[in-house]
């Protein structure tokens, strides 16, 4: 199983030149991908922007928008455009992850619709799969540098299930327990042969950390924030974060188990100590 490092680019001290170093460093490390998270109503940076800067400091680590809630972004051309640009200029790193997204908030700054974003967002991948490969009348460039970035599905729900079986290379699992994740995959694999879909879907999962001193106050400080949009079900969120070597060391060890491709593991705090921390116990 590949190991990633999220980039601290949703963290309340977000600060460039720790940004910049933590991918440098990352890729030191041996870590097998920079992931990003994406918001729109907070104080993070886009990730597309973010990742475009983390390629130009790093030569081999792949990049991954793990993942974009694409349909709050309302010119489909531009995301296909702006995704295959990172491809290009990265030497094809890029995995772009899609998801319908929950946060209504997003929208509403956008202008764009929340109730319909699970059609539109289907209607998006069709678009931008057509303008990589140069199908659009006016063909929208750069190409892609292997034809088009890998592309991932996001979310948990039978909708986002059903999608990875029909568009995606493969799944993205939002945070969750080791049990509903085993459960989700099982689905997504059956998903996956009942739309004649031949191997097996890539998988991915989210898990947030914190180490080191104080690393369960860090943690639930973060994710309250980053949550928050859900009222009491953020103090769930928060309780979900890994806050120990030791049970970073199992939760890795259960996610492999349980079928795991990579795991994406993003900081709750900006730290540089906490990268440190976080090679040192699983690699």
């Amino acid at each position: 199983m590949r190991i990633g490092a999220g980039l601290p680019t949703t963290v309340a001290e977000l600060d460039a030149a720790v940004f910049l170093e933590w991918a440098k460093t990352s890729e030191d490390f041996g870590f097998a991908t920079l992931g990003v998270l994406d918001r729109l109503v907070y104080r993070n940076y886009e990730p597309l922007v973010a990742l475009a800067a983390a390629a130009a400091v790093t030569r081999r680590i792949e990049l991954a928008a793990s993942v974009l809630i694409a349909p709050y972004r309302r010119d489909v051309a531009l995301l296909a455009k702006q995704a295959a640009t990172v491809d290009v200029l990265s030497g094809g790193r890029l995995t772009v992850g899609v998801s319908a997204g929950l946060r209504t908030d997003d929208f509403t700054a956008n202008d764009a619709e929340f109730s319909d974003r699970g059609k539109r967002l289907d209607a998006m991948i069709e678009r931008c799969r057509r303008i990589w490969a140069g199908d659009e009348d006016d063909a929208i460039g750069p190409h892609p540098a292997a034809g088009r970035p890998a592309l991932m599905i996001g979310g948990n729900s039978q909708a986002a299930l059903r999608r990875v079986a029909k568009y995606g290379d493969g799944w993205v699992a939002g945070a969750g327990s080791v049990a509903q994740y085993s459960a989700a995959l099982a689905t997504t694999r059956e998903l996956w042969r009942a739309h004649g879909r031949t191997g097996e879907p890539r998988s991915q999962a989210v898990v947030f950390y914190a180490l080191g001193d104080g690393a369960e106050q860090t943690a639930a400080a973060h994710l309250r924030r980053y949550y928050a949009f859900l009222g009491p079900h953020a103090e769930v969120m928060a309780r979900k974060a890994v806050t120990g070597a030791t049970q970073l060391s199992e939760t890795v060890a259960a996610y492999r188990e349980a079928g795991c491709d990579e795991m994406l593991l993003f900081p709750c705090s900006g730290d540089p100590r906490q990268l440190d921390l976080l090679a040192k116990a699983v690699f």
